[in-house]
């Protein structure tokens, strides 16, 4: 191989290196995203109207924990609302209630039920599926 084809082919193998890295999502960390709309379709005497939550794309979730905003922010630790892991495979999920029980997911502490939302607190989700991650805030009107 001449000096002038090596170079070549080295342009182009730095050429794919810099596509792969600019213009793929190979070396991102997979998000989730993910909604929330209160309805009153599944009233709730514990939980008031309910909250309903969408994933996208459809997941087996790992970790899912609902924690105040505002104790968040002071502190990392601060005690969930709702928090459910999975030790096994979850079912995939894509629309789920607040304080719903999900097929495969447990609570992290046993006998531990979700607490009800108060009004006008912002709290945060935090979803984890195996190293896709996502967090959403929402607030109960």
């Amino acid at each position: 191989m001449t000096k002038k084809n090596l170079v070549l082919v080295l342009f182009a193998l730095g050429l794919a290196a810099v596509y792969v890295v600019w213009f793929t999502d190979w070396f991102r960390p997979k998000t989730l995203q993910i909604f929330h709309t209160s309805r009153n379709l599944r009233p709730d005497a514990r939980f008031g109207s309910s909250l309903t939550f969408a994933v996208t794309p459809q997941v087996r979730f790992t970790e899912l924990k609902v924690v105040p905003l505002a104790a968040y922010e002071t502190n990392k630790n601060a005690l969930p609302v709702w928090h459910l892991i999975s030790d096994s495979n979850s079912v995939p999920v894509k629309i789920f209630y607040y304080g719903q029980h999900i097929p495969g997911m447990r609570p992290e502490l046993k006998g531990v039920r979700p607490e009800p939302l108060q009004s006008n607190v912002m709290y945060r989700m935090f979803i984890a599926a195996g190293k896709a991650k996502g967090q959403h805030d929402f607030e109960l009107k």
